[in-house]
């Protein structure tokens, strides 16, 4: 919501979502602009097939965003928390522009996932005697590169770029929540490798051990949780 609310395109009439897995970020952008229309891409089949189920009225796509290509250019490009699935950023970022009609946008925010501490507490547990040789080679399941590296990708591009960056600081209930809201994005890669429910837990276990080094309780009892963001919004000539 933060990153649409700051695009600052007049009146787009066509916008594609990259990566729009089931459609909630596509249905936030028709919300905020409710005369475009919408289309969304995503390489993951049951996303597309949940996202035409619920949304019919739209476009969906299946697709691979790394060599994705369309007959037309969008006022807006929109892709939201998924280009860090997505290796080769500089070749990512000329296609994505490519897409951008002459006067749209580029409108991306990723996760700042290698900075913050639970991505730190993760490699740790990875790198345990009982882990280390099933999850060889996870983290190259996900590129972040700095600021600076996406300014030099569009500036030249560009005739502004918009980049900031905010932390989101959730209170979690507890230790344990942190695992629960990481299974499914940063800590996906690394439960994959493992064969059964058994490692997995034990895998689950000896990262709350970790995690407890960097992440403590509060007075309330509760564990805050500070998530860094990273947005940029080019806007082409």
């Amino acid at each position: 919501m933060d990153l649409i609310a700051r695009i600052r395109v007049p009146a787009p009439q066509t916008i594609i979502d990259v990566g729009c897995g089931p459609g909630n970020s596509t249905q936030a952008l028709a919300a905020r602009f409710p005369n475009a229309r919408l289309t969304g891409v995503d390489n993951s089949p049951a996303m597309i097939a949940k996202a035409r189920s619920d949304f019919p009225q739209r476009e969906w796509i299946l697709g691979d965003a790394t060599n994705f290509e369309s007959p037309r250019q969008f006022d807006v490009v929109f892709s939201n928390a998924a280009i860090q699935w997505i290796p080769d950023h500089a070749r990512l970022m000329g296609r994505m522009a490519a897409l951008a009609c002459a006067g749209g946008a580029l409108a991306v925010q990723t996760p700042m996932f290698r900075d913050m501490p639970i991505r730190e507490a993760i490699a740790r547990t990875a790198a345990r005697p009982r882990w280390r040789e099933t999850m060889s080679g996870c983290d190259a399941h996900f590129t972040f590169h700095p600021h600076g590296f996406y300014y030099d990708q569009l500036s030249h591009r560009a005739a502004s770029l918009d980049m900031w960056e905010t932390s989101y600081i959730h209170a979690m209930a507890s230790v344990p929540a942190l695992v629960e809201w990481m299974r499914a994005t940063g800590l996906r890669p690394y439960l994959e490798r493992l064969p059964d429910a058994a490692d997995r837990q034990a895998f689950e276990e000896d990262l709350l051990e970790e995690l407890g080094r960097d992440y403590h309780l509060q007075a309330d009892g509760k564990v805050l949780f500070p998530f860094r963001r990273l947005f940029f919004i080019a806007y082409f000539p």
